[in-house]
């Protein structure tokens, strides 16, 4: 009887979550989808999945399940199986789930410029609402060091008083890819005067991270160089523009060619600053970027006084088809000196993401919430990962 009552009692005990850990996938080059696929589970059984470095998929438990099998490669005929073995759904029910979500994430592959969070049917988590074992991303200003015609003030040289080696550096990539933080941008001042950024785009590629870079794009005006950061492996990038200058819109189309000529998915964005001296013809700025091949924009501005503007102008991006981006931190540079975003950091009003989707490494590997949140959390060279992640946490609940 006891054998009894206990097998009728075991369909509805809570199934246990998968193991929890970093799992990715890339398809062969003879794919014609080329695409790359990362799972990150969590301890409670819900997961990150990030597609091609573009989207973001929050899932829950369930869609975990289907999500895990499907970066595992696992035979289909055994998935279903499994799936079924551990829920109480027909064979059918998991077929039906299974085709449904195959299909969407092959439809998020073949469309360009997602919006970094992207919605499917099946229920998944809202982004930011539960604790995570580790951010999402991590954003390293590799450098303070700007380019030419940008004044000097325009990056906090004084936080920092040396620039980590690229021994270093990886390191701190490694630290975060043991802790299970899928995605790096390299961003700075300007990322590509470090000149090993080719060879950290390649250690990035090596451990299998996502990796993207956030650059002025002037020195992406040079094919050769261009091509050597895709041959390292960079998933994305956001260009940050410079209207006045032609040689910033040069840049952007050499990008956006070259993206499209080769055959893993380069995700393109361009991002403007609103300011005093472009603030009459900021629309037609955004209508010129949307005759180019991209179709994801950041906007910011560098004052306050530009807030119902900005919004106009997110409007404007809005009709002309152009996915906006929110979350994605833009180089210190002599044209966005500060941006609204960093402004609200000094009225503690910081992005929901801010220390728990993603954190900010300095150039001497000092860890901070977010861009602009002069809050030490640790240092990624000298402190272990965990006692970062329980400053980051004391740091959100404060």
């Amino acid at each position: 009887m006891q054998k009894f009552i206990d097998w009728i009692k075991q369909p509805f005990k809570p199934v246990q979550p998968l193991t929890p850990g970093l799992y990715h996938y890339q398809s062969p080059p003879e794919d014609p989808l080329n695409y790359r696929l990362h799972l990150r589970v969590e301890p409670n059984g819900s997961s990150l999945l990030v597609i091609n470095a573009a989207t973001v998929l929050h899932l829950n438990q369930t869609a975990t399940e289907y999500a895990y099998h499907i970066v595992q490669q696992t035979p289909h005929d055994d998935a279903v199986k499994a799936i079924r073995s551990r829920y109480q759904v027909s064979t059918e029910e998991i077929e039906r789930d299974f085709t449904d979500l195959i299909d969407q994430i092959n439809n998020l592959i073949l469309t360009q410029d997602l919006d970094p969070v992207t919605h499917l049917d099946m229920e998944r988590q809202a982004p930011y609402t539960q604790e995570v074992s580790a951010p999402y991303r991590l954003d390293c200003a590799l450098t303070y060091q700007l380019g030419e015609n940008n004044a000097p003030e325009s990056a906090p040289h004084k936080r920092v008083d040396r620039e980590l080696t690229t021994q270093e550096w990886k390191q701190v990539l490694q630290k975060a890819w043991q802790a299970g933080i899928p995605h790096v941008l390299f961003t700075g001042g300007e990322p590509t005067l470090r000149t090993d950024l080719v060879e950290l785009l390649q250690y990035a590629e090596e451990l299998g991270q996502v990796s993207g870079i956030l650059t002025d794009g002037l020195k992406l005006g040079d094919t050769k160089y261009l091509k050597s950061l895709l041959d390292a492996g960079l998933d994305h990038t956001m260009v940050i523009l410079q209207p006045s200058k032609e040689n910033s819109w040069e840049s952007l189309a050499n990008f956006s060619y070259w993206s499209q000529t080769l055959d893993e998915d380069i995700f393109v964005a361009a991002h403007l600053t609103l300011t005093e001296d472009n603030k009459e013809n900021f629309n037609t700025l955004i209508d010129k970027l949307a005759e180019t091949d991209i179709s994801a924009i950041s906007i910011s501005a560098n004052d306050k006084r530009f807030s119902e503007q900005l919004a106009d102008a997110q409007n404007h991006a809005y009709a002309k088809d152009l996915e906006l981006i929110w979350d994605i931190p833009v180089p210190y540079s002599s044209i966005n000196p500060i941006s609204l975003e960093l402004e609200q950091a000094d009225d503690e009003v910081v992005a929901e993401g801010t220390g728990r989707g993603w954190l900010y490494v300095e150039p001497d590997g000092d860890v901070l919430p977010g861009q602009g949140i002069n809050h030490v959390l640790g240092n990624l060279l000298t402190d272990d990962w965990q006692t970062i992640w329980d400053a980051a946490k004391a740091f959100r609940t404060s």
